[in-house]
Parts: structure tokens; C-alpha cells; sequence
């Protein structure tokens, strides 16, 4: 109920069409305007496997902020704040829309070629034909390539340009008249060096491990899923601010497979060393070795779900295992929520459904 009030507090003309919170339909608005949009859930309610649709109109104006709304399905918690986002977004996209039919002055023109010559047109990586739209490549000191988008209006250099980049954090720029677009890119990139550490725990994790999901991770995913062996995976959230601190685990599986791993998590704590790697201290507090994706795909760790019979939906794996140490069997969330919905020996008490595995009967 907290949640339906707090979307109803951020968007009072969007409604849920349903008793399980998984269809809203009527209007987001910005800058006065209201814009048609159905958002549909899937039975788990992940935002990253939501879709949504809205008029025309809308679509439009959202048109080159589509890669944007996907990270924000992708790392919002929750439809609240997704739709804050997006109401976010789309304030931006409007504003950008009307200046595009707003002349620019000759000052517009030629401050703009005077930074990019002065920053190195190598370092531009798409101009449109506008003049209104940038985006500059740059390296940080690790060699990992990093995109910075400017949406300039047509007050520029008066005022700042909208800039989108693919942070887990906030990117947040300083701003006074006399600044130029070569104040915002040195701020870029010293926002890049405070981020450095984060992404080195992750791309260790990527590099060294089959991280199940995300199956393309962005630099604004925080999250790892990742393989254990025996349909076992631990997702860890990682604190970019803090990214050598010990992070959030949940894990996945049978539970005669996860409580030992849940045990020596919580005996081991205490072990948590900020000096060494990320990775390192789950092998030692888990005292395990995280199998690579090799030694994985020749095993039967890779079962399709029981019920689908495919591996990946919607780009999920399997994340539900049945508890018999006999079966073991995996299922994705949906599918089982599903078929136990569709069983007449199932009960349900508040969020839980109990049933029948559809493998073993147990």
C-alpha cells in the first residue's frame, strides 16, 4: 500500500488496472502536459522485464532517450522510482524538443566548434546534423573506453548543457556562466577516476567468473549475479561510493545448498579485508573458488528450466531450484509462480504460494 500511495503522490493520473500491481494505465505528466502510458509487469514485478507503452506522441519525444529508459528499468528498485526517472527524462526531452525550434545565435555556433577544437575533435564521437547533440569518447587510466552526451540548448554557453552519461552515481556539474563545455569533460573525467575502483571490482568479477545476469552489464550496474555450480549463484550488490566494503549477497538455490553458504558468509565476516580485492574475499569468506564459465558449461550447472524447457526467458536464468537434494531441478520465477498458480493442492499466504515441484512431486 506504501508504494501504491508514494506512485500516486508522483504520478496521480496513472492507475493500477489490476489486484496484483502488475498493469498502471493513464497519463505521465511534465511541463503541464499529460501523455498517454500503460506500464505492464511481469508476475515478479521486475522492472527490467516490464513493457510499456504510450501514445505516439510521447514516443516521439522519447525517441534518442530509449538506451536511457532501459538502464533506468534495468536499476530502479522499483516502479516509483522508474517513474520519477522517466518523468525526469522526459522534462529533459521536452525542453530539448521546443529548442530545437528556437534559433541560434551566431555566439551558439561558434563557441560550440571552439571547444570541440579545443578539446580535440578526435575525442567527438557523433555530431548531429543540428549542432544540439554531442557526445566525446574519453579513456580512463585502467584504458576503459567512456561516452559523455550533451543535449545543448539554445541558450548555451549561458547555460549548461544536459549531460547523460553511464554512471552508477549521480553525475552531478558544476556550472558558472564563464564555464564551457571543456569545465564539464575535465569534470567527466575526474568523476571517472573517483569510479575507478568500482569498475575494477567488477570487471574482475566479469573477467573471471560466468556472471549470469545482467548478460551485457552497463557501467551503471551494480549488481553481478554469479555462478556457484550446482544451480548455486550469489547476486552481490556493490556500493560504487565504497566498492571494497563488504557488499549486499543474496543467494540462489536449493536450501541444503545455500544455508552452509549463508553460514560461513556470517562466520567469516569478520575476515572482510578492504586492502585486497572484491572477489578475493568472497573466495576466502565463502571459502570456495568461483568457477569460470569454461569449467561451468561442460557441467550440467547450464539446466533449462523444468517447465520452459529454455534457459534464458526474457533474459533471466533459472533462479528458483527445487529443495529435494534428489531433484535439484531449477525453474524460473515466472514459470513456477505460474503452473503453482494453476494447481488446485496450491495455497498461498501473503506473497508465498505453496506447491508441488512439477519435477519430483515433492
Amino acid at each position: 500500500m506504501a508504494g501504491t500511495r508514494a506512485l500516486l503522490r508522483h504520478c496521480p493520473l496513472l492507475l493500477p488496472q489490476d489486484c496484483h500491481g502488475t498493469a498502471y494505465e493513464g497519463f505521465v505528466t511534465a511541463q503541464g502536459r499529460d501523455f498517454h502510458i500503460r506500464i505492464l509487469l511481469p508476475v515478479d514485478l521486475q522492472l527490467k522485464n516490464a513493457r510499456i507503452e504510450c501514445s505516439w506522441r510521447l514516443k516521439k519525444i522519447l525517441h534518442g532517450y530509449q538506451h536511457i529508459l532501459k538502464q533506468r528499468l534495468h536499476n530502479c528498485p522499483d516502479l516509483v522510482s522508474f517513474m520519477v526517472e522517466l518523468k525526469t527524462v522526459l522534462e529533459i526531452a521536452l525542453k530539448n524538443t521546443q529548442d530545437l525550434h528556437i534559433p541560434r545565435s551566431p555566439e551558439y555556433y561558434s563557441c560550440l566548434v571552439k571547444d570541440l577544437e579545443i578539446l580535440g575533435w578526435n575525442k567527438v564521437a557523433y555530431v548531429d546534423t543540428g549542432l544540439t547533440t554531442v557526445k566525446l569518447k574519453a579513456e580512463d587510466s585502467r584504458g576503459r573506453q567512456h561516452l559523455i552526451t550533451f543535449k545543448l540548448n539554445a541558450k548555451y554557453p549561458t547555460e549548461p548543457p544536459d549531460c547523460l552519461v553511464d554512471f552508477p552515481v549521480p553525475f552531478a556539474v558544476s556550472w558558472m556562466p564563464q564555464n564551457s563545455l571543456i569545465d564539464i569533460y575535465n569534470q567527466f573525467l575526474a568523476a571517472l577516476e573517483l569510479l575507478k575502483e568500482f569498475w575494477d571490482a567488477l570487471d574482475e568479477i566479469d573477467g573471471k567468473t560466468w556472471v549470469l545476469e545482467p548478460e551485457n552489464p552497463t557501467r551503471s550496474a551494480t549488481t553481478r549475479r554469479i555462478a556457484i555450480g550446482n544451480n548455486v549463484s550469489v547476486t552481490v550488490e556493490v556500493d560504487p561510493r565504497h566498492p571494497n566494503m563488504l557488499p549486499e549477497c543474496y543467494f540462489l538455490g536449493a536450501d541444503h545448498e545455500v544455508n552452509p553458504l549463508r553460514t560461513k558468509l556470517n562466520n567469516n565476516m569478520h575476515l572482510w579485508d578492504p586492502e585486497i580485492s572484491l572477489l578475493q574475499n568472497l573466495r576466502e569468506l565463502l571459502e570456495i573458488d568461483f568457477p569460470s564459465r569454461a569449467v561451468l558449461e561442460k557441467s550440467d550447472f547450464a539446466k533449462e528450466c523444468g517447465i520452459c524447457y529454455a534457459y534464458r526467458l526474457d533474459g533471466s536464468a533459472p533462479d528458483q531450484v527445487c529443495d529435494d537434494p534428489r531433484c535439484g531441478q531449477p525453474f524460473h520465477y515466472t514459470c513456477l509462480y505460474e503452473w503453482l498458480q494453476g494447481l488446485p493442492t496450491s495455497r498461498q499466504s501473503f506473497n508465498i504460494i505453496f506447491g508441488e515441484c512439477p519435477y519430483c512431486n515433492k
